[in-house]
């Protein structure tokens, strides 16, 4: 049985990421990419849809031991598990190294005290659970092939199968240290060099303590930065400089319910501001690498531009759901693919741009076809910010006239105006001036309740939406706009939960409501994030400050966090670990940093 989700720790090689539970066993990897076929789909299945389980031995009729303690070495990506047994304490370390050559999930066992009786249990079924491999011996090696992939089991110890399972059984005294290695490659290729366990941890080591060094950021809050940081970084697919906005799919948003998405790709919104967060402290190399993903992602054609792209820059993501796998706690469907992708959310063209403003700010290489691009987003929004859409949160039901999305549209013609007035670019500033009027009386008199004195979810509705934290953010309005703090206190009355993080919308429980979807979520984490931005920029920095340290109270031991915290279960929820979510924690550090709001 999974864990709950804010058990497992994340470890990964930026091409793709594995996910450890508590008691040392890997219920998630996908190879060689994110957004491949999962070798190990426990999480969202039984035991049956493939694992790695690596620990003291146990009785077969209890359940395995979890670690007295576990943490990441330094600032790295390398996880380190104790169990403390009657008969000793043991370590296993667990990581990803960097890829040169075929990707590699090592884990290297330690004794520390005692002889202790140690078991590795392996079970692969590729193909999200569904496709028992062919495993046998290859020159001494263990191999798995099934199709066009093969994974390789190298290992000291010695392995037997049973059950379509194989095992190892050992004991391990202090200072022995036993490895164990899988590499994946194409079935119809060679097999992969033998790993060199001890030297790949000596270089992964030093690859994340090298990376580190170059944050800006030496803040009150840098253990969460840098963890934060370090996330954005896994989350990065190496290649082409994509970032998913989490490493799963279908983890759900409502447990027991159908609020499962696959987030195993690069949406442009989610990037956009991953971008921001890594040039604010330093990260030029990723911004950039960016950059020219998103070029050519969008490549002669952001007419057609998509919310999200497969994280290599695919167009296609069709969605689909597995009925093989019953769901993480029963959460039917599983989802692959996102029927999103070819959603209007006019948003996202005021965070590419906002992003790309940002790049040519910090002194970022120009580049013209960055410029040019950013022109004809506007051009295509002169045309279309009119329109209703799906808006931020992807909303299935109708299009409307979201307010978060035609503020994002003023804030792509403000930018780019900005980008002509400094030399950078030409356009029609003088047209483009009065677009950005036009598009700020419109929001104003049509998205904004004169009666509750709060701007609202989209034109003539009466639901609130914590997008709206976003306006005095993005300059739309300054803090002390009485429309502002009017706002910001209207979604603390009324989407605040009883703990006090705030909620993206109201939902309908059995009902659909606005985002046509049955089931409740919880409250979403970077929305709580920006109301403790919003309260810092407004002058409440002693209440913004306490928010934000509950928010990081809401971390799990490793300091990571899922997209939603359920109020109710007192659990995450939602994709693990979550972009989004790690973004603002690092923004409202920053600006908390700066207001001198910070604890002694």
């Amino acid at each position: 049985m999974a864990g709950r989700i804010e058990d497992y720790a994340l470890i990964g090689d930026m091409q793709t990421a594995a996910l450890v539970c508590r008691d040392g066993t890997v219920d998630w990897l996908c190879l060689p990419r994110f957004d491949s076929h999962a070798i190990f789909a426990g999480l969202l299945g039984t035991e049956e849809h493939g694992f790695w389980r690596l620990g003291p031995a146990h009785a077969s009729d209890s359940p395995p031991p979890t670690a007295a303690r576990r943490s990441y070495r330094g600032d790295s990506l390398i996880l380190e598990s104790e169990w403390d047994t009657p008969r000793g304490t043991v370590r296993v370390i667990d990581f990803m190294p960097p890829r040169d050559g075929a990707p590699q999930l090592i884990r290297i066992v330690e004794g520390v005290s005692g002889r202790v009786p140690m078991r590795s249990t392996l079970r692969m079924r590729f193909s999200y659970g569904r496709v028992v491999p062919w495993v046998h011996k290859h020159e001494g090696r263990t191999v798995a092939v099934a199709g066009p992939d093969s994974v390789w089991f190298d290992t000291e110890a010695e392995t037997y199968g049973k059950s379509l399972t194989t095992y190892s059984d050992f004991t391990v005294a202090p200072g022995e240290r036993i490895a164990f290695t899988i590499s994946w490659e194409p079935s119809h290729k060679e097999p992969p060099a033998l790993p060199e366990p001890e030297q790949s941890l000596t270089a992964t080591e030093d690859f994340w303590r090298e990376w580190v060094e170059h944050c800006t950021y030496h803040g009150p809050y840098r253990e969460a930065v840098i963890r934060s940081l370090i996330t954005l970084k896994a989350l990065t697919y190496a290649p082409t400089g994509g970032i998913v906005a989490a490493p799963t799919t279908s983890l759900p948003e409502d447990i027991g319910g159908v609020r499962n998405w696959d987030y195993r790709y690069t949406w442009l919104r989610d990037a956009a501001i991953t971008l921001s967060s890594l040039l604010r402290t330093g990260y030029r190399e990723e911004a950039r690498a960016w950059r020219e993903w998103l070029l050519r992602a969008v490549a002669g054609d952001p007419e057609n531009l998509q919310i999200m792209y497969g994280i290599a820059g695919e167009r296609e993501l069709g969605e689909a759901e597995l009925d093989w796998l019953p769901g993480y706690e029963n959460s039917a469907p599983v989802r692959v693919g996102n029927g999103a992708a070819h959603q209007l959310q006019l948003d996202v063209y005021g965070e590419v741009t906002e992003a790309l403003h940002l790049a040519h700010m910090t002194g970022l290489a120009r580049n013209d076809y960055a410029s040019l691009l950013q022109l004809k987003l506007i051009r295509y929004l002169e045309d279309h910010w009119q329109e209703p859409d799906e808006g931020i949160w992807e909303v299935r039901g109708p299009r409307r006239h979201f307010v978060h999305s035609k503020v994002m549209a003023w804030v792509a013609v403000d930018r780019t105006i900005k980008l002509i007035e400094s030399g950078d670019a030409d356009g029609p500033l003088e047209r483009w001036k009065e677009l950005r009027d036009e598009i700020h009386r419109d929001v104003c008199e049509k998205g904004y309740d004169k009666e509750r004195n709060t701007f609202t979810q989209s034109y003539g509705s009466k639901e609130l939406d914590a997008s709206l934290l976003l306006i005095p953010q993005m300059g739309f309005l300054p803090p002390d706009d009485k429309r502002v703090i009017g706002t910001i206190e209207a979604i603390q009355r009324e989407l605040s939960t009883s703990d006090g993080f705030i909620l993206r919308y109201p939902t309908q429980g059995e009902h659909e409501g606005v985002d046509g979807l049955s089931g409740d979520e919880g409250a979403f984490l970077a929305c709580s994030f920006w109301m403790a931005d919003d309260l810092a920029m407004i002058g409440r920095v002693d209440e913004a400050r306490k928010l934000f340290e509950r928010l990081l109270s809401l971390r799990n031991d490793l300091g990571l966090l899922a997209e939603e915290w359920d109020p109710v279960r007192q659990r995450q929820v939602g994709n693990f670990p979550q972009a989004f979510s790690h973004v603002p924690l690092i923004d409202t550090a920053l600006r908390l940093t700066a207001s001198g709001a910070y604890g002694g």
